[in-house]
């Protein structure tokens, strides 16, 4: 693989290389990642470094990344959520730091592969025997729900509703700052970041593809940051990270869009804090209406429970300065 140059930002300074290269290689497998310095291809200065190693602002270093070989997907018993399933589709709510589907560096411990041990391999190929049953992705650290082909007939029909946009998508999200308006639609183009081509970004022109954002504030937390419902009309990669960042308003723990954390007590997520709250389409079979809202799990409930006790902090400071 062609080496990639990654700069070191104020946000992961002091880190251990690893943890920084982690944070920016948001859908690489730690196994990946661990291979790379195992074989000396994390370079600083032109020098082999040691995972342990602290990286300051600015450090370029330059990664190898190995190439893994994707042999057959193997059904594997693993925890899943299944909100509803039948001869079709199976529609799973997903979990935190959950790969989707294997890929190189990944293990045996993607949602596919916990898929085909529950159905028995009832899942479709239509796709392609290592990606069965995906019609749509989840991002790695994004939550909710996410539906999955076990007929062909599924996988056609789902793929093309995908296409045409007739599924609705609905996600929660928790992002820095509160945006001056209470809502607003974003239709900024989407495309690689022309600099780190493993990043996304707003780019002009032909260049991008067309990206659909609408998005509504639902919550705000002082001035610090706010709970944004969000709804997709396009399915471009990292959409909603990328939008949002465009508006100044990264999602919490995005490393990747932008986020880092402010004082020696700010909040610092685990994960990118999103969730897909809710998806609805049309049954493949017979067209009926299906709808499914995912629960907002644990870790975003505490996090915005943070961030609730620390804007009423906020807020008793400001009436006792004014006083």
């Amino acid at each position: 693989m062609k080496p990639v140059t990654v700069k070191i930002t104020s946000a992961a300074a002091g880190e251990r290389a690893d943890k920084a290269l982690a944070l920016h290689f948001t859908d690489l497998s730690r196994a990946r990642l661990q291979e790379a310095f195992a074989n000396e291809k994390v370079l600083l200065r032109g020098q082999p470094i040691a995972k342990s190693h602290h990286v300051a602002a600015g450090d370029v270093l330059t990664v190898e990344l190995p190439v893994f070989p994707i042999s057959e997907v193997v059904a594997v018993a693993g925890d899943l959520q299944i909100m509803f399933e039948d001869d079709d589709i199976l529609v799973l709510d997903k979990g935190p730091r959950l790969i989707m589907h294997p890929g190189s560096g990944t293990g045996e411990d993607t949602l596919v592969h916990f898929a085909l041990h529950h159905t028995g391999g009832k899942l479709s190929k239509l796709g392609g025997t290592k990606r069965p049953g995906i019609v749509h992705r989840l991002d790695k650290d994004t939550t909710g729900a996410v539906v999955l082909a076990k007929s062909d007939r599924a996988y056609l029909a789902l793929t093309k509703q995908f296409a045409e946009r007739e599924v609705a998508k609905e996600y929660l999200a928790l992002v820095r700052d509160v945006p001056k308006l209470r809502s607003g639609s974003i239709r900024e183009p989407i495309g690689r970041n022309p600099v780190v081509r493993v990043k996304m970004a707003v780019v002009p022109g032909a260049r991008g593809k067309p990206a659909h954002t609408d998005w509504s504030v639902e919550e705000t937390f002082g001035q610090s940051a706010a709970l944004v419902r969000c709804w997709l009309h396009t399915g471009r990669t990292h959409q909603i990270r990328v939008h949002l960042a465009h508006l100044d308003h990264p999602l919490l723990g995005d490393y990747t869009y932008g986020w880092k954390p402010h004082g020696p007590q700010a909040i610092q997520p685990l994960r990118v804090m999103l969730h897909a709250a809710l998806l609805s389409f049309p049954h493949p079979a017979d067209g009926r209406l299906l709808e499914f809202r995912a629960p907002v799990p644990e870790d975003f409930l505490a996090v915005a429970a943070q961030l609730r006790e620390e804007g009423r902090r906020h807020a008793k400071a400001q009436v006792v300065k004014r006083m």
